[in-house]
């Protein structure tokens, strides 16, 4: 399913992941929750209970995919791009759904570390 019809989303560092924060465990819950209650209806039941799904969270109905694909573990962009190409998913669309889901506060990016910010472990550069 496409994710939203929107053609860009903020910049992101090279290589910045993604997590789930508690509001997106709670929210994918709630996305599979929806989904199973059309399984076996009309595309209209899907879409009416995704749009039901998105409305408050202020996200678009098909953002929840990237949810799922984040549940077990941290992803990149373009790990979450290939993941949903098959699915008609453009990069664009993809990083323009994950810029909503971290405005919505579902989606927290992983800190990254520059070189230089980590000294490694404590008593690493001391003197001996």
């Amino acid at each position: 399913m496409p994710l939203g019809k929107s053609s860009d989303g903020p910049r992101w560092p090279r290589g910045q992941k993604f997590v789930l924060s508690q509001g997106g465990r709670d929210a994918h819950e709630a996305h599979r929750a929806a989904v199973a209650s059309a399984r076996g209806l009309s595309r209209a039941a899907l879409e009416a209970a995704l749009a039901a799904w998105a409305e408050p969270r202020q996200v678009e109905p098909g953002d929840g995919v990237i949810l799922g694909e984040l549940k077990d573990r941290p992803r990149g962009l373009q790990e979450l791009t290939r993941a949903l190409e098959n699915a008609g998913s453009s990069a664009a669309e993809v990083r323009a759904a994950v810029g909503r889901l971290v405005a919505a506060g579902l989606v927290d990016p992983v800190p990254t570390s520059r070189a230089g910010d980590d000294p490694g472990p404590p008593g690493q550069w001391a003197r001996s």
